[in-house]
């Protein structure tokens, strides 16, 4: 079995690849375990000398001013705890609360939280064994934290609440007994320090991210095809013409398209056509993609930066006998990446979309019918498909406005600038599930536009790689039939990652010789 040891140094994203899709032993490093044996004393000689320290002897938000007496200092953690898991609406997955807990568990070794090695081992074994909180996804502005979200984790410490255990839902108490392990008292500042950061928001970004990473390339692929379907030139991707307009993304996105379509001999025999430019939609793919790519860049900074970042309140120095509150708890980082990369999406979707529809009604004569059917009018051919996406490209531009410029007070106005965070980065998830389908339909319209050319000819290296995979899946539709199957499989091999692989193989073999 792989193993992860948490010490609250930066997750890398090939390492949570590796959690999300294995069964992997979560282990806390024995420099961390000395680490949070040395700030849990710091607390509790920073209690004894009399001070009013946030979180730890007072009450939460607007109550800060409230001193809490010695005695009533456990229950203050227990009442956090209990008051925060407010949470409604449908529950996470258990993958994405699995991920939530890890982020949130590896953000506790690094200790500046003031957590006990007793509480994080618990948690962890709730990872191991595959104890996972039911937390609904409803609930946080993300600052002060993922406070709701986050509190059902830790109402499962406490031995309360549900849970998925043996693919059950089952009180937690019933499984942490069947696991033999016990809830924990918590200590002062533990109910805090286990609600206050911004790991629900992160989990699902991180989630968006490593999908629209994949749906990048996809996006590529499809463009390719598509522009062998509809006989387009590759003119406009002259790597002279990028040169002039050095945008990373941009050239990247011309290099995969000569790339993926090279030694194609649709486009060589369409080298000398009568067509003086192609729309936008076909000869723009390298501006248009490209920008993606870049906007795609800057959302893995910020996650990067994210995953080796401290985000509760306040934090503990113990080397310099300091608790410093601060703002680190506040999303505004991640929401502002996640409404860029729904934008960013939204376009590239709205892009397919347009392809797609000048392949069912081509501009000129180049295939021989409408809709993408031999026998229009009889069929619907590929009509309905692209009501579908169409559906989808609305739908993303309604989600695309962005959560992050909307704020409103919380906690008697004390938190009263918030980022809407996680509401910013489940709308990104939602329109990447929605453009993921979209390319689904855009590779079975170009893989049906090309066996309807009347002329016969063999797409390139890596979209011919491409389209023999879905033809093993898909076969050419001769009349109508449930056109949703056909979009469920091919939305299947792209999920499974097979058809990102038949572009990978032919990575280094067949480079353009133009690059």
């Amino acid at each position: 079995m792989k193993k992860i040891v948490l010490d609250g140094s930066a997750l890398k994203l090939h390492v949570l690849k590796t959690f999300l899709t294995n069964d992997v032993a979560i282990e806390l490093s024995d420099k961390s375990r000395q680490g949070l044996v040395e700030v849990r004393t710091f607390i509790d000689r920073k209690l004894q000398d009399g001070g009013t320290y946030y979180g730890i002897n007072t009450g939460f938000g607007r109550l800060a001013r409230e001193r809490i007496s010695h005695d009533d200092l456990l229950t203050l953690q227990h009442n956090i705890v209990v008051s925060h898991a407010a949470g409604v609406g449908e529950p996470f997955s258990s993958t994405t609360s699995r991920l939530i807990m890890l982020l949130r568990a590896n953000c506790l070794a690094a200790g500046y939280s003031g957590i006990s090695p007793e509480t994080l081992d618990l948690l962890l074994s709730l990872l191991n064994h595959h104890i996972t909180p039911i937390i609904p996804s409803k609930g946080s502005v993300s600052a002060s934290g993922d406070l709701a979200p986050l509190a059902h984790i830790a109402l499962s410490l406490l031995g309360k609440g549900t849970c998925r255990f043996q693919e059950k839902i089952v009180s937690t108490s019933e499984a942490l007994k069947a696991c033999n392990l016990r809830p924990v008292t918590l200590k002062p500042k533990e109910g805090l320090a286990l609600v206050n950061g911004t790991q629900a928001t992160l989990a699902v970004a991180v989630q968006a991210l490593i999908t629209a990473e994949h749906l990048s390339t996809i996006a590529d692929i499809a463009g390719a095809l598509s522009l062998e379907a509809d006989r387009a030139s590759l003119t406009p991707f002259d790597p002279r013409l990028q040169a002039l307009r050095p945008q990373p993304g941009q050239l990247q996105t011309a290099e995969n398209i000569l790339r993926f379509t090279a030694d194609s001999s649709i486009m060589k025999g369409h080298a000398h056509c009568s067509r003086v430019q192609d729309p936008y939609s076909f000869r723009c793919i390298p501006q248009v993609h490209g920008a993606v790519k870049d906007a795609l860049d800057h959302v893995r900074k910020v996650v990067e930066a994210e995953l080796g970042s401290i985000t509760d309140n306040p934090i503990l120095f113990p080397d310099t006998d300091e608790i410093i509150s601060g703002g680190n708890f506040h999303a505004e980082p991640l929401g502002f990446a996640m409404d860029f990369l729904s934008i960013a999406f939204t376009k590239l979707g709205a892009m397919s979309e347009r392809r797609v529809a000048i392949l069912l009604n081509p501009l000129d004569d180049e295939l021989p019918s409408r809709f993408l059917t031999p026998a229009p009018g009889l069929n619907s051919g590929y009509m309905i498909p692209h009501v579908t996406m169409s559906a989808l490209v609305s739908e993303n531009k309604s989600l695309s406005y962005p959560a992050s410029v909307d704020s409103i007070p919380t906690s008697g106005n004390q938190e009263d600038h918030v980022s809407m965070g996680l509401i910013a980065a489940k709308k990104a998830m939602t329109i990447l599930e929605n453009v993921e389908r979209i390319f689904a339909i855009e590779l079975l319209a170009a893989c049906q536009a090309i066996d309807l050319q009347q002329e016969k000819q063999r797409p390139g290296k890596v979209t011919g790689a491409v389209y023999d995979y879905i033809r093993q899946h898909v076969p050419f539709a001769e009349k109508d039939r449930e056109f949703g199957v056909d979009m469920a499989m091919v939305l299947h091999l792209m999920q499974t990652g097979r058809i990102l692989d038949c572009s990978e193989a032919h990575r280094l073999h067949h480079r353009h010789p133009l690059f």
